[in-house]
């Protein structure tokens, strides 16, 4: 069930809560070393990263919120001095076990245990949605890990014009904070005007600004086109997914799921 919270201008995603154990659960899967293998292949991750920092095993790049370590892998195959943390015990070990020499360990992304100013990139994919308290104690801390210059992706569930419009038309029904939702949150989708300014407040540039996700971002949001374009998001056939990635960058204007935000720190 999604709901809007209009004292913070956010959805509400009720269900699953995002504990360490459901992300376990999530990443106990047979495949989980061909899912490793192939996040070099993800080209909005890996393009994205090599545009602003050029692979070098000098450069230290950390992903906080690493998951499946899939990223992490990326980019020590790129070349970089690549680290990974995560809340998720489990999933850590089992990546130890399979890629022994990954710099991958247990660890919260509101207190990481690093020196200050020594990342030369930070990744934060999918994190910042999921702590119920909010997201400032996430940012204080990256704030403190990345060297002067250094860069910051970011991306997160955000406010895309569709939802806005959905959120215009009171299609969804009122947030109210209660312990019992609490128990149940999994995310939210933020505005993510207010990160810009949050980070912007804390001594951070923007760079760039890429909406994504849009095949996504509709099916999640129009009910009677979930079906068809199910179908056409999950499919493994190589024509299709050439057809969902164009059609995704098409929508992307529109009902992008997500947003990833490049800034760097002065």
């Amino acid at each position: 069930m999604t709901y809007f919270d209009n004292k913070n201008n956010r959805l509400v995603f009720m269900g699953k809560n995002a504990s360490p154990d459901f992300w376990d659960n999530q990443w106990d899967v047979k495949n989980f070393e061909k899912i490793i293998r192939n996040g070099k292949n993800n080209r909005l991750i890996i393009k994205t990263t090599t545009n602003f920092i050029h692979p070098d095993k000098s450069k230290r790049v950390l992903e906080a919120g690493c998951g499946n370590g899939q990223f992490v892998y990326a980019f020590d195959e790129l070349g970089y001095d690549s680290y990974g943390i995560d809340y998720a015990p489990k999933t850590i070990s089992r990546i130890k076990e399979i890629f022994f020499n990954l710099k991958v360990s247990v660890g919260d992304v509101r207190k990481i245990d690093f020196p200050d100013n020594y990342f030369d990139g930070y990744w934060s994919i999918g994190v910042i949605e999921h702590f119920y308290e909010g997201y400032i104690p996430i940012i204080t801390e990256l704030k403190r890990v990345i060297k002067p210059r250094g860069f910051l992706f970011i991306s997160f569930p955000h406010l895309s014009l569709l939802r806005k419009i959905k959120i215009k038309l009171k299609c969804y029904p009122i947030f109210n904070n209660t312990i019992l939702e609490k128990e149940e949150f999994y995310q939210f989708a933020l505005d993510h005007n207010q990160i810009i300014e949050e980070m912007q407040n804390n001594n951070f540039v923007l760079l760039q600004k890429t909406p994504y996700s849009g095949t996504k971002g509709l099916k999640d949001e129009i009910a009677f086109l979930k079906p068809i374009l199910q179908k056409i998001y999950d499919s493994k056939n190589i024509f299709v997914r050439i057809f969902n990635y164009g059609l995704s960058l098409i929508l992307s204007r529109f009902s992008s799921h997500a947003i990833l935000l490049v800034f760097r720190k002065k």
